[in-house]
């Protein structure tokens, strides 16, 4: 189905929603819009009554105001059942993807030929299963041997597989995904029903969304001002008839005039739209392919002011290259470029793999016949730091300055001093120096450089104009986290991190009153990623990881970060921006209605009818209609959010009152006045 009429088939359920929401039982949880609920019941019941004599004004008259206020209490189901509308959409989407699939279950951890085979719902916490290349995972768990490509398109929309191995942070798979090659055995670590997916289904269909601290303590503010403008129109009937026989003209305000003078004062607009502000900022969180754990998760981003991100991956490309070879005296660059390809060809790192190609991009150095070099290859290892070639007689050998140092010596050569200050100056600079020797003579050094992503210094200028402190952290020593660091525009940095050092430094901004945001993919990050106000880990990262954060990253990158404190930032503003244009509009409407009502028993107010609106009853309606359109016309904004901008709280600040505050107050104004002279026109004021 397209996207054309996926909308319709939304906004249509939007629609039967809006009349499926109008249960007491539903209304009844939003206080505010209850008040609008039950006046329109009561003026419903008016209108009725009016025909068998028992009238406060005309039948008509009350109609209108009665199907006005069914339709604002409509329009304000409306915008919470599209909002709702998208999670269900996206839900039903994931849904598709969960299959009740046939596993095999293995009877022993280490054997992949003795199993039987059950259906997935029948999985339990503990087992292990075997997946093959092209079938389906179960269940979510942890890959406990083998190494393959799987397919997370159905839950993160990415088409590139990713790959997921035993041991490390990339162990984690989901189920409902594919294998694309190789085989794997897993440990589920879910039981049925409480997976991964299901969880993010919940969320997103809104079923175990819950208000924030934010916004109860919004309703509380919103059902308080509904509770004041209550008891000021209940005293105005009564005040009025005293008023009324006093001055010996006008009437007493009636039960109508009452219900729809208490609509259009009490915070109904942005009562309205409050929930679908909450259930859409969620909703934008998700399409960004983040799963939160809780909307308090969500605010808490919004008002993040230190941001800890890591280095590999977040502000470097997460590899190094190689970007310069350095020769030593009495050697040539391009023998030493030579050596250093030779060296590389068999090593599939990413280091290795530039090395390749800077020889090759640099000196044209291309394919060479290793069959008549009689070569064989020495791979990498922990112990060795070093790996390299044999050939002809030869011994070329790369890798760590002190390894190589002491490999040299062994075979009686020296290790000049020229070298050792390239080295130095290159670990000065942010880089990595790999060391290259070619029997018992060193030739000069490789410049392995971490590559500062494009983009990512001025993204962190961004945040800091938003007033947000930037910490990178790394295990690199203090001398190439500083260079990396001001590479990279960051205010600080931590290095050589260690589980208790991310732990201390968020507990010592937090006892400073800080809010924190981090995120993390390994085992070793749980613990920070706990005590983070905002903690978001990898979907590609260890299970600790994940049930550690109150969110998280489908696509597992580190960079998201950055786009949840916006998402965050801008539900904070489209709430505030709505709540200030909703005060401001009350305001407005409290001065175009008030004095119209008492023309009757006061023609001195006259002069206070600024608007020129021609009756009290035209007034009213027209302020009653206005009060259900507006609702309708700020349905988008709420589903969309106002516009994000990178300014600091004060500028915001300044920026929505006078957007809309001032918007606020004018746009009841003209609205009222225009409605006023069309139903004057229609002759029904």
């Amino acid at each position: 189905m397209n996207n054309k009429n996926k909308n319709k088939d939304i906004w249509a359920d939007a629609a039967r929603q809006a009349f499926v929401k109008l249960a007491p039982g539903i209304q009844i949880k939003n206080p505010v819009m209850l008040v609008v609920y039950i006046g329109a019941f009561i003026t419903t019941v008016l209108y009725f009554l009016s025909f068998a004599g028992v009238k406060d004004e005309a039948a008509g008259y009350i109609l209108a105001i009665a199907l006005m206020l069914w339709f604002t209490v409509l329009f304000a189901n409306f915008a919470e059942a599209i909002a709702e509308g998208r999670g269900r959409a996206q839900a039903d989407s994931l849904r598709s993807a969960r299959k009740d699939v046939k596993a095999r279950k293995l009877k022993t951890a280490s054997g992949t030929d003795d199993y039987t085979e059950v259906l997935s719902s029948a999985l339990k916490k503990d087992d292990i299963v075997f997946v093959k290349a092209g079938e389906q995972i179960p269940m979510d768990g942890e890959v406990t041997l083998g190494a393959a490509s799987v397919d997370e398109s159905a839950i993160t929309g990415e088409s590139a597989p990713v790959i997921r191995e035993s041991g490390g942070d990339r162990s984690a798979v989901t189920g409902g995904t594919t294998l694309v090659s190789d085989w794997l055995v897993i440990r589920i670590t879910a039981e049925a029903g409480e997976g991964f997916l299901d969880k993010m289904i919940a969320m997103v269909e809104g079923a175990s969304r819950k208000k924030t601290p934010n916004e109860i303590a919004l309703q509380i503010l919103l059902v308080t001002l509904t509770i004041i403008f209550l008891v000021v129109t209940a005293t105005l009937m009564p005040f009025s008839s005293f008023a009324s026989k006093q001055a010996g003209a006008g009437a007493a305000i009636s039960i109508t005039n009452v219900i729809a003078l208490l609509v259009c004062l009490a915070p109904t607009t942005i009562g309205a739209l409050l929930s679908s502000i909450g259930i859409a900022g969620m909703s934008r969180l998700n399409q960004a392919n983040v799963l939160a754990m809780s909307g308090r998760a969500i605010e808490a981003a919004g008002d993040v002011d230190v941001l800890l991100l890591d280095k590999t991956g977040t502000i470097t490309l997460g590899n190094r290259q190689a970007s310069e070879f350095i020769a030593i005296k009495g050697v040539t660059e391009a023998d030493l470029a030579d050596a250093a390809q030779l060296s590389s060809i068999a090593d599939e790192t990413a280091e290795g793999r530039s090395i390749v190609v800077l020889a090759k991009e640099k000196f044209g150095i291309r394919g060479r016949d290793f069959g008549s070099l009689s070569a064989s290859f020495v791979p990498f290892t922990a112990k060795t730091r070093m790996s390299g070639i044999d050939y002809q007689g030869h011994e070329i050998r790369k890798g760590a300055a002190d390894a190589v140092k002491a490999y040299v010596q062994t075979k009686g050569g020296e290790y000049p001093e020229e070298c050792e200050q390239i080295v130095k100056r290159v670990a000065g600079a942010g880089g990595t120096p790999l060391v290259v020797a070619k029997d018992d003579a060193v030739l000069g050094v490789i410049y392995l450089k971490d590559i500062v992503k494009n983009g990512v210094k001025e993204r962190f200028e961004d945040l800091r104009k938003m007033g947000i402190k930037t910490i990178m952290i790394t295990g690199d020593n203090p001398m190439t986290a500083a260079a990396i660091a001001a590479e990279a525009g960051v205010d600080d940095f931590l290095a050589e991190a260690t589980p208790e050092a991310k732990l201390a430094l968020i507990r010592d901004y937090q006892a400073k009153g800080h809010l924190v945001a981090m995120t993390g993919d390994g085992t070793n990050d749980a613990p920070a990623l706990a005590q983070a106000d905002v903690a978001v880990a990898m979907n590609s990262g260890t299970q600790a990881a994940k049930e550690a954060g109150n969110m998280v990253d489908l696509d597992s990158s580190p960079t998201k970060l950055i786009d949840i404190v916006r998402i965050g930032k801008q539900l904070l503003m489209t709430r505030g921006s709505l709540t200030t244009f909703s005060v401001a509009n009350d305001m407005a409407k409290y001065f175009a209605i008030i004095p119209v009502l008492f023309f009757g028993i006061y023609p001195q107010l006259t002069a206070l009818n600024i608007m020129g609106l021609t009756s009290a009853k035209s007034a009213i309606l027209s302020a009653v209609i206005y009060n259900a359109l507006i609702i309708v016309a700020l349905i988008p904004l709420a589903l969309k959010g106002v516009k994000y901008r990178e300014l600091p709280a004060g500028k915001l600040l300044k920026r929505n009152i006078l957007i809309y505050g001032v918007g606020g107050l004018i746009a009841p104004f003209i609205a009222i006045k225009l409605i006023d002279m069309l139903l004057t026109a229609c002759g029904l004021s």
